[in-house]
């Protein structure tokens, strides 16, 4: 439960989680507000990349040097000018909603013009976009195009799990098994911020897939400190009902119920 977590604090949080085995089936998943809508900041970097693979994939060639180096700086070290470039390249909000469709998120909606780190999304749609980087399973919709290939999943995949030193928090603090890729934007009008994290994090033999939105921080260390106390609490409790699962079946009963959609709101 995320309330212990929330506790002195006056902010906004979203989590989200799915657990998988190492066939990549889906045996648990959890949400705390997962469909409540927040700016991305730079973790809607990981979709500009999957949108620009996605037109590679489509106009049967690799990414260029210069489109190889700029991902590999927009994920690695969050460079925002390699950013503008790329979302110049997929067509701004346009590409990024054509993508999406085929990657099955839909509630995520791109900054208006060069401000990519307004777009709107949620929890959900977030570990629906890591779902599509992480497993080799295609979009939530059977009408959609093709998504990712293998080559282009693996690649994301290994930029995430390359990042700067200095931005290894969030979701890497539950394990030291982690892809990732954070957000931070403060934001002007009020001095707050907004602090995020999603990836892929290994602990105790099972992948967890993990988004962490938050806003209201009254400073970044705040934000991080709560993100990471969330992405705790939230693989923990999905853990427990995988486990709870397990046994159910065994015992032939089981709660379907996530222990959010018990106790959250």
């Amino acid at each position: 439960m995320l309330e212990p977590v929330l506790r002195d604090y006056d902010t906004r949080l979203a989590v989200a989680v799915l657990s998988l085995d190492d066939a990549d089936r889906e045996i648990a998943s959890a949400s705390y507000r997962g469909d409540a809508e927040f700016n991305t900041a730079s973790v809607i970097k990981v979709n500009i990349v999957a949108a620009l693979l996605l037109q590679a994939q489509d106009e049967g060639r690799g990414l260029t040097t210069e489109e190889q180096q700029a991902a590999e700086a927009m994920i690695s070290t969050s460079d925002n000018d390699a950013t503008n470039l790329l979302w110049r390249r997929i067509g701004r909000r346009e590409g990024l909603k054509a993508a999406n469709d085929r990657l099955g998120l839909s509630s995520t909606q791109g900054g208006s013009g060069a401000r990519w780190g307004l777009t709107r999304t949620t929890a959900m749609d977030q570990v629906r976009l890591l779902r599509s980087v992480f497993t080799r399973g295609g979009a939530d919709s059977a009408s959609s195009r093709q998504g990712l290939n293998p080559a282009s999943r693996a690649y994301i995949q290994e930029l995430m799990g390359h990042i700067a030193e200095d931005q290894d928090w969030g979701v890497s603090a539950a394990s030291s098994r982690w892809a990732l890729k954070n957000g931070w934007l403060q934001r002007t009008t009020t001095g707050l911020w907004v602090i995020n994290s999603i990836g892929q994090v290994e602990l105790h033999g099972h992948r967890y897939l993990v988004s962490v939105l938050s806003s209201d921080n009254a400073s970044m260390e705040d934000g991080v400190s709560l993100v990471e106390r969330a992405v705790k609490a939230a693989i923990g409790a999905v853990s427990a009902h995988a486990r709870q699962r397990l046994l159910g079946h065994a015992t032939g009963s089981s709660d379907p119920r996530t222990a959010f959609e018990r106790g959250g709101d």
